[in-house]
């Protein structure tokens, strides 16, 4: 494929994940009067920041933001602490049934999130858990495809580094903790992203499990800014642009480990 050809497909791609992007950023600073008598432009006419302050002047921006941050900051913990050692001990550890074990896991992968969603609500309400936030956490402190990935990266990791700290004194928990996880900064970095990126932006759960509207998250809460007769579609995209900024702060962070990661992991060839 020639340069230009590569361009042209690169730049088509570009736009497709940026238009968007662009116009929530026009709509969330053009004025409200601007938006109902002409239309939104590809440029504001005046850039204005009513938008934000009537949103959080009107509904508690900052309390669904600060619960969503703490919610996705808590299941990617979590997430990540449980998902690499599952993944260390599926690949590293000798015990019958662990390949039963793998498959199991990753056979969960094709079943559908609504068609587990009744019964988990059902455990989540046996464990008196409803209305709270470890309603949203705790079903999400493992994942098939972390354990995956985790496992796909510690089955390249070398044996005999492990061996030697064996041979050291060192136990399973202690090698792996100062042998094998400073060598996991590209696997934790693809974890962290997609761990938080998932329940950052989860609208159902959170919806369904945390009755009380001063506990929802951000996309939970967008709904409130659409009426039943009108939409303020200002306030709508600035609260979204909001809402998208840690995660593009995150992936900007830690991008550098994340191509890494993904090729460590087995996801490209």
């Amino acid at each position: 494929m020639s340069k230009p050809v590569r361009f042209g497909v690169c730049l088509v791609v570009f736009a497709i994940f940026v238009l968007p992007l662009f116009a929530m950023v026009v709509v969330a600073f053009t004025p409200r009067a601007s938006l109902f008598d002409g239309g939104a432009s590809l440029w504001p006419s005046s850039w204005t920041l009513d938008n934000f302050r009537t949103a959080f002047d009107n509904y508690p921006v900052a309390r669904w933001f600060g619960n969503a941050l703490l919610v996705a900051t808590l299941t990617t913990i979590l997430s990540v602490v449980v998902n690499l050692l599952a993944g260390y001990a599926l690949a590293k550890m000798r015990f019958r049934g662990r390949s039963v074990v793998f498959v199991v896991i990753l056979s969960t992968l094709v079943v559908p999130t609504q068609a587990v969603m009744i019964p988990q609500f059902e455990l989540v309400a046996r464990m008196g858990l409803i209305g709270f936030f470890w309603a949203v956490v705790l079903p999400s402190a493992s994942t098939a495809l972390g354990v995956f990935l985790a496992r796909q990266f510690f089955v390249s990791f070398p044996d005999e580094l492990i061996d030697a700290a064996r041979v050291d004194g060192c136990g399973p928990l202690t090698a792996f903790r100062r042998i094998v996880l400073p060598n996991t900064r590209p696997l934790v970095a693809v974890m962290v992203l997609l761990a938080f990126m998932t329940q950052w932006n989860d609208f159902l759960w959170p919806l369904i499990t945390l009755r009380d509207p001063d506990l929802y998250t951000l996309p939970v809460a967008l709904r409130f800014l659409q009426g039943a007769y009108d939409a303020d579609y200002g306030g709508i995209m600035a609260v979204a642009l909001l809402s998208s900024l840690p995660l593009l702060i995150l992936f900007v962070l830690l991008q550098r480990y994340f191509v890494a990661g993904l090729t460590r992991s087995g996801l490209r060839s």
